[in-house]
């Protein structure tokens, strides 16, 4: 490098770096034995200086110096154009490196204000000048030369190289201009250093080769600015003068500069001022001639502008990173475009969720304009045509708005992006295009035609069925068309909506790719015609249902959306009709072909079908073989052709499937009038009627199934659930799968019955989130909040029943008013239940519908019982907030929307627990999101928490959570809800329901629910008023005539015997007794509408008179007073109908006194005492977790005793509810000495207990229960106990003696000693007059306790039968008992009981229970009893009509053989009910006193809770008025049961009757 010395004050030079340039460098070795002319190794291996270097290799510092051609943006005028173009790239960059140096002095001094570019072709010459603050002119300290001679004019220096500071300049290798001043002839560097008032003036020459020296001048302290000016070397990169395809790329980087930095300073070119201020004025420049392209626009923060626009399909962006114009893009053209892609995709698929869009179509259709500050950007080359530090390292975000991204969605930009997509699909649709061959193979169920896709094509058609079922059918009716035109293929369900389908979706579709093959159908072709068809017609058969209808809807929405031509060409799709309800009458024979239809006929035949046989086809697969071929037979009636009637049916396609279209079809559905259906009767049906008559149904009842209803908060899936629970009376447990087949046979449940077993699921589950009063029990897994219900077990496992509470919710006062719907002529479900508060605000409601989607939020029950409350006192309701059962968040009003927040705790720097989750977030999934902030799934990314533990169980939450310290203090920055995402928003803008008009409305707010709620409650508890003043005076008007009809005929008045029927009406009707009918009540139906209610259990279930349908009732008359039993002449049943009648009045006159707020308000009051005690139940149910966690945390074993003796506590005992918890009975206390006896009787109504559970099969006795009198007996008999299995303590007597019994080997479902005894007393008043009458004295003798020094026996050993004995002291003989076995050993004695009606005839003969004639050994000889005469073994036939039958009663008691060895055996004789003995012994008179036993009180059931045994007296049956439960109707069998009567202190216990007709549920009560 030369230096010349033109200048003065030029510094001297170092003597020090003269003498390191002139250093001489050793000669190295010639080898002697080279060929002359060879080249020398000095020429091959040489080393460079580095500027030798870059003007050698030019490409690596500036870019090819070659020309080359492409399209470019270049200025053209004032604007900016993309054009072909040729140019040099290294010249673009050397006056890019000098221009950068200006826009960098602007970042460095913001008072710079003005830059001037001036490109002169004619002189080759380029100048660039800024103001602001100039280059210092001073030498520099270490290098002895000026910074500006060091700046322009040696390599490798900058002030950039500090990258511990921050900086956003566009140079940084120390090259910049210096490459501009290598590659010119000519290179001039001046500037103004206003501060040392010095200017600045130096030349450099021969490609930097020759650096002039300085000159330096004066000037003022105002001047400052640079100036460069420059003379490319034209000749190294091929040209010899300024062309005009360079200079316009180069004005172009001038427009850039002004675009970069923006308003603060004014860019000038060539003199004039460039027309650029902003960013968003320069993206303009390059959009001005595409007048539809959309500019939008946006200034992130102060290190950010973007702006996006449409392309012509492929990706365009225009980028500068700190000034420089990154011409190829970067990692900051990807970070935005990424993100405007992935969000519009997302917003996008959102409306268009099957558009199949992608990314990389977004991006494919953007061109994105971004100006960037970078922090010490990196490029991956010295040319900086692209970015390549990463995102984290920019030193700053660019998160673009929603607002940006609204506009972006709603440009232009959207549809080209569809358009292209759908392109995209279709193009892939082809490849499973059908063809026109005669033989198609492959696809299996098709029944092709033989002549398909031959010369006959067009004549063929293709009949698709709905399923296999509907295929058999068409192939039946083949056989009448013949096959050779006729094609079949089934449907599996319903066809895809392939309007709004996922491309892959449509792709992967086996049906609809089948169809086109089958067709012959090829993907974008336009039809005029069916001859490139292999079918020329297709016919659709389906059921004539809703789902039936939406079926062909989905058919025809395909051909429309895919080939719409096909359905303008007439006749090329029809439909095959077939009746839904055919009636017959004789010769007479009516078929129906939609509802409405039907229930015209009807109402135009009087509205009954009585006479005719009514016949409904639910499905194809209802008709016959024999039908079908009918059907076909008359197929030009049968075949309906669709006809394109104008465009307008085409958008009317498009509104029922498009999801765009959702506001048309709310207004579709608005419109629709009931009754319209479509007339099937027509040769031809419109596509528009078919939409507005057909498909509307289907549409309205898919709505009905999603949206509940106002009043009852049900849809009607769970509407027939409830129903046929109360139609079976559903108290036990069921399986719910069994209940789900119930269901679809009681109810008329017409869909898959996998969906009913989940729908009884939730009505089951109580988790939280779930329901706030479940309405079915849940017995079982029935799913917990750990998967939000999902992990329930099947349906085949679990079992349900109504819970206590759905019958204070759902009253059974108001089934008989509901107005119950019919099908298939019969009646199911009502129309809508009334419960007593808005079931639909206590368990939320959500569901997506046709046009409609609804969600409700759970509330407290208790809050809206308090609102009812008040509304019904006439005040102001409180506004209520959403509630979740067991939830422990917190809930907070945000406007019209609600935040949900669980619950979490900081316990230390590191440590957090979480104790809830916000509602419906389920733990498992809850999981899932810390696991992955435990490990991220990009690999880059750091975890934010070390480690978690899981301490919850099904009902609660407990996560304990570790992390570091500093994530801590980020977690707490950003807020702990937010960072875990503990909170969540739910609205109540969407509360959407069907009114009680049906029509679907919106209600704003919970309180405006109530509001009509209200309403429609308190005019149904006006009817419940009414209806039940009717029934009460009904009864009353009943019971009346019966009274008088009674004492007319007791007083001689009305004359029945020997006398016609008919003249005994006439004297009724004369003497002003009221018709009515049989049983019933007019008008009055039962819960189940006349289907009849059915008990849960094995047993006929017994239906109230009241309650029968009035059409099964034969018509009003006097048949309920001349049906009356004899026994009602009996002064008791006079005296029992007259108090009847009275209490009927009380009835009456008590509901007119009472309002029907008093009726709500008395069942609120009930609906909380069941909430409450549901409560209760709950909490003791987490008592007793937490008892249990305890003892498991203190590791202590249950002790097995304690934990008996805990379950046969009393307050266990009387649980009704816990039917199933079998529970043992205590110990039998030893005997203690006796007590005087009472002054007077025990009261029988007090101590006699309740059966134990609804499974028990008999009544228990107390240790002191006395028997009453015949009179006493009713009210005995209608007694309920208030303790359960609990007896008075009683002085133990002197038992009787072992006897020998008969001993029977099977088993039987007994009732209770009490029952029978009162039963025969009841049915045996008559003929036990005489026995009565014995005088008071001896009764009371007899009733009275034995003495009270009688020993007490001991208890026979366990595993031993007792000696068993029934004592008569009326009786002259005795016969031996043949006992039942009870499983341990134990024996019991046989009576033989009569439960008939009170009219019964005769019963039959009883077959002997055991083998007759069998003798068994007896484990010991009888022994004596107190009064020395042996102990008696008695048969009783307990017979009910002893006015009619033979007195059995007398018991025939025959004592043990002395031998010892035999039992006494004895036959039954068929021919007679009298017992006949096999062996007969003379029996003592009358014993002086009564026998003495010990019974067992327990029930049959092992499992059950037992009371202590007691020993009692066992009266005469002549004075036996045992308060038991009368006889039951229809059941006139006599049965065999078994009763165990030991002398051990507990052993007597009855077993099972041998008939089933006489078992009975021990929970029943009269």
């Amino acid at each position: 490098m030369e230096i010349c010395s033109e200048a003065e004050n030029q510094p001297p030079v170092a003597q020090g770096k003269a003498a390191k340039t002139s250093k001489q460098v050793a000669q190295p070795l010639q080898d002697g034995n080279a060929a002359a002319g060879a080249p020398r190794i000095e020429d091959i291996y040489q080393k460079k200086s580095q500027l030798e270097h870059i003007l050698l290799r030019p490409d690596t510092y500036v870019g090819s110096v070659e020309s080359v051609s492409g399209l470019l943006w270049v200025n053209e005028g004032d604007g900016i154009a993309l054009k072909s173009v040729t140019y040099v790239p290294a010249l673009f960059k050397i006056f890019d490196e000098v221009i950068v140096n200006a826009r960098d002095n602007k970042v460095r001094d913001q008072t710079m204000a003005t830059v001037r570019v001036d490109i002169d072709q004619e002189n080759n010459s380029i100048s660039v000048y800024n103001d602001g603050a100039g280059v210092p002119v001073e030498i520099h300290s270490e290098e002895k030369v000026y910074i500006p001679e060091m700046i322009f004019g040696h390599l490798l220096t900058s002030s950039n190289y500090d990258d511990t500071k921050k900086k956003v300049t566009g140079g940084r290798n120390g090259y910049g201009a210096k490459l501009a001043n290598i590659f010119s002839t000519e290179f001039i560097v001046e500037t103004c250093d206003g501060s040392r008032q010095k200017r600045y003036h130096q030349r450099f020459t021969e490609n930097m080769n020759k650096i002039h020296k300085p000159k330096i001048t004066a000037c003022k302290a105002s001047d400052n600015w640079t100036k460069v000016t420059f003379k490319p070397d034209l000749a190294k990169f091929g040209m010899t003068h300024l062309e005009d395809d360079i200079v316009s790329i180069l004005r172009k980087r001038v427009y850039d500069m002004a675009a970069v930095l923006g308003k603060g300073c004014k860019v000038y070119l060539n003199g004039k001022m460039v027309p650029v201020r902003t960013f968003k004025d320069y993206v303009n420049l390059y959009l001005k001639d595409k007048t539809e392209a959309p500019v939008i626009y946006e200034q992130v923060n102060d290190r950010w502008e973007i702006c996006v626009s449409v392309s012509e399909g492929q990706f365009q962006q225009v980028s500068f990173v700190n000034g420089i114009c990154t011409t190829r893009g970067g990692t900051h053209v990807n970070y935005i475009a990424d993100q405007v892609a992935s969000k519009l995709v997302a917003m996008i698929t959102k409306k268009n969720k099957n558009c199949g869009v992608k990314p990389l179509h977004v991006k494919n259709h953007l061109m994105v304009f971004v100006n960037a500050l970078i922090e010490n950007p990196t490029f991956d080359s010295q040319t900086k045509e692209t970015l390549t530090v990463r995102a984290a390292s920019f030193g700053s975000k660019c998160e673009i708005s929603e607002d940006f991204m609204k506009k972006v969605h709603k440009s232009s930009i959207s549809e080209h992006v569809l358009s292209y997509a759908s392109f995209k699909q279709s193009k892939e649709l082809k490849k499973n295009d059908g063809a026109k061959r005669s033989r198609l193979t492959g696809i299996p169920k098709l029944d092709d035609a033989n002549d398909a896709g031959g010369k006959h094509s067009q004549d063929c058609t293709l009949i698709l069925t709905e399923g296999d079922s509907a295929k058999a059918l068409a192939i039946s009716g083949l056989s009448v068309v013949g096959r050779d035109r006729y094609g079949v293929f089934p449907l599996r369900g319903k066809l895809l909506n392939v309007r709004d389908a996922k491309h892959e979706q449509i792709m992967n579709n086996a049906e609809i790719t089948h169809i086109k093959q089958i067709l012959g159908l090829q993907h974008g072709k336009k039809y005029e015609d069916t001859k490139s068809l292999r079918y020329g017609h297709l016919m659709i058969m389906t059921d004539q249902d809703h789902d039936g209808s939406h079926i062909k809807g989905l058919l025809i929405n395909f051909i429309h959306h895919f080939f719409p031509e096909l359905l303008k060409i007439q006749g090329f799709l029809v439909e095959f009709i077939t009746p839904i309800v055919k009636v017959t009458k004789g010769k007479q024979s009516h078929a129906f072909y939609t509802l409405p239809e039907y229930e015209a006929w009807i109402e135009s035949i009087g509205g009954s079908t009585k006479g005719w046989s009514v016949k409904y086809y639910k499905g194809l697969g209802t008709s016959t073989a024999a039908e079908a071929k009918s059907y076909f037979a008359q197929l030009a009636f049968h075949k309906k052709g669709f006809l394109w009637a104008t465009d307008g049916d085409g958008d009317l396609i498009e509104m029922a499937f498009a999801k765009k279209k959702v506001e048309e079809r709310k207004t579709w559905l608005r419109n629709f009038q009931p009754g319209t259906f479509l007339d099937q009767t027509a040769e031809e049906i419109n596509y528009g009627d078919f939409i507005n008559k057909e498909l509307i149904l289907f549409s309205l009842a898919d709505l009905q199934r999603s949206i509940p209803a106002l009043i009852d908060g049900f849809k009607p899936g769970q509407r027939k659930i409830l129903f046929a629970a109360f139609k079976r009376k559903l108290k036990n447990d069921i399986k719910v799968a069994q209940l789900s087949g119930y269901v679809s046979e009681h109810a008329a449940y017409h869909h898959g019955e996998t969906s009913l077993a989940s729908t009884i699921v939730n009505l089951a589950q109580s988790f939280v989130g779930s329901n706030n009063v479940n309405l079915l029990y849940p017995s079982g897994q029935f799913g917990t909040r750990l998967m939000g219900g999902k992990d329930h077990a099947s349906a085949r496992y679990i079992f349900t029943r109504l819970t206590h509470m759905t019958r204070l919710i759902f009253s059974e006062s108001d089934d008989a008013l509901l107005a119950y719907q019919t099908d298939d002529g019969l009646p199911v479900e009502p129309e809508v239940y009334v419960p007593t508060i808005p079931m639909v605000l206590v368990n939320g409601a959500d569901g997506i519908g046709t046009g409609w989607s609804t969600f409700i939020p759970n509330y407290n029950p208790r809050d809206i019982v308090a609102n009812l409350q008040r509304m019904i006192n006439d005040e102001e309701v409180v506004p209520m907030m959403p509630w979740y059962k067991g939830f422990t968040g917190s809930i907070t009003r945000n406007g019209e929307s609600f935040t949900i927040t669980g619950t979490i705790t900081q316990v230390d720097d590191t440590t957090l627990e979480i104790t809830e989750l916000p509602i419906r977030k389920w733990t498992t999934d809850y999981k899932e999101f810390l696991e992955g902030m435990l490990k991220p799934e990009k690999k880059d990314e750091v975890p934010f928490i070390t480690d978690y533990k899981e301490y919850h169980t099904d009902l609660d939450v407990r996560f304990v959570v570790s992390l570091s310290a500093e994530n801590m203090q980020l977690a707490l920055k950003e807020g702990l809800n937010k960072k875990f995402k503990l909170s969540t928003t739910m609205g109540t803008t969407n509360m959407m329901l069907f009114n009680k008009d049906g029509k679907i409305t919106k209600y704003p707010q919970p309180e405006d629910i109530m509001r009509e709620f209200f309403d429609v409650r308190i005019d149904f508890y006006e009817r419940r008023k009414k209806f039940l003043l009717y029934v009460a005076e009904q009864e009353m008007l009943r019971l009346s005539n019966k009274v008088r009809f009674i004492l007319g005929v007791v007083n001689g008045e009305i004359k029945v015997s020997n006398r016609k029927k008919k003249l005994i009406e006439e004297d009724l009707e004369r003497m002003g007794f009221d018709k009515l009918l049989k049983s019933g009540i007019p008008g009055v139906k039962t819960a189940a509408s006349g289907a009849g209610a059915e008990d849960d259990g094995n047993e006929d279930s017994e239906e109230s008179a009241e309650g029968a349908a009035p059409a099964a009732a034969p018509g009003m008359s006097y048949d309920y007073l001349l049906s009356m039993p004899i026994y009602s002449l009996t002064l008791e049943k006079v005296e029992q109908l007259c108090t009847e009648r009275d209490g009927k009045q009380v009835e009456v006159d008590s509901l007119k006194a009472t309002t029907c707020k008093d009726l709500w308000l008395t069942d609120l009051d009930c609906f909380l005492e069941g909430l409450t005690q549901m409560e209760e139940t709950e909490a003791a149910e987490s008592l007793k977790l937490t008892k249990q966690q305890a003892q498991a945390r203190n590791g202590k074993k249950g002790a097995r005793g304690a934990g008996k003796k805990k379950a046969t506590s009393d307050s266990d005992m009387s649980d009704d509810d816990d039917d199933f918890v079998p529970s043992k009975k205590k110990a039998a206390p030893k005997p203690r000495a006796a007590a005087k006896p009472a002054a007077t009787k025990p009261n029988p109504v007090a101590q006699m207990p309740a059966p134990q559970s609804s499974g028990d099969s008999a009544s228990m006795l107390t240790s002191d229960t006395a028997m009453t009198s015949p009179a006493d007996a009713p009210a005995a008999a209608a007694a309920k106990p208030a303790a359960k299995g609990r007896g008075t303590k009683k002085a133990p007597v002197k038992a009787p003696e072992p006897a020998q019994v008969v001993e029977s080997e099977e088993e039987s479902v007994p009732l209770s000693l009490m029952e029978r005894l009162a039963l025969k007393q009841k049915s045996g008043e008559g003929s036990k007059e005489s026995k009565a009458s014995k005088d008071d004295d001896e009764e009371e003798d007899v009733m009275s306790p034995p003495p009270k020094k009688a020993p007490a026996k001991k208890a026979a050993p366990r595993g031993k039968a007792a000696a068993k004995v029934v004592a008569s002291a009326d009786d002259d003989e005795a016969a031996p008992v043949k006992p039942a076995p009870k499983g341990r050993g134990r024996k019991a004695a046989v009576i033989i009981d009569s439960d008939e009606e009170e009219e019964a005839p005769k019963p039959a003969a009883v077959k002997p229970v055991a083998k007759p004639a069998a003798v068994k050994p007896v484990a010991k000889p009888a022994a004596k009893n107190a009064r020395g005469a042996k102990a008696k073994t008695a048969v009783i036939d307990d017979s009910e009509d002893d006015d009619d039958v033979p007195d059995h009663e007398s018991m025939q008691v025959s004592p043990a053989p002395k031998s010892g060895g035999q039992e006494a055996v004895y036959d039954f004789d068929e021919a007679s009910p009298v017992p006949k003995a096999v062996q007969k012994r003379p029996l003592a008179k009358k014993p002086a006193a009564p026998k003495v036993v010990n019974i067992d009180d327990s029930a049959s059931e092992g499992p059950t809770p037992q009371p202590k045994k007691t020993k009692r007296a066992l009266p005469s049956p002549a004075n036996s008025p045992a308060a038991v439960r009368p006889a039951r109707a229809g059941r006139a069998n006599v049965k065999k049961s078994y009763v165990e009567i030991s002398d051990s202190e507990g052993d007597a216990e009855e077993s099972g009757s041998e008939s089933e007709q006489s078992a009975w549920d021990g929970s029943d009560e009269d």
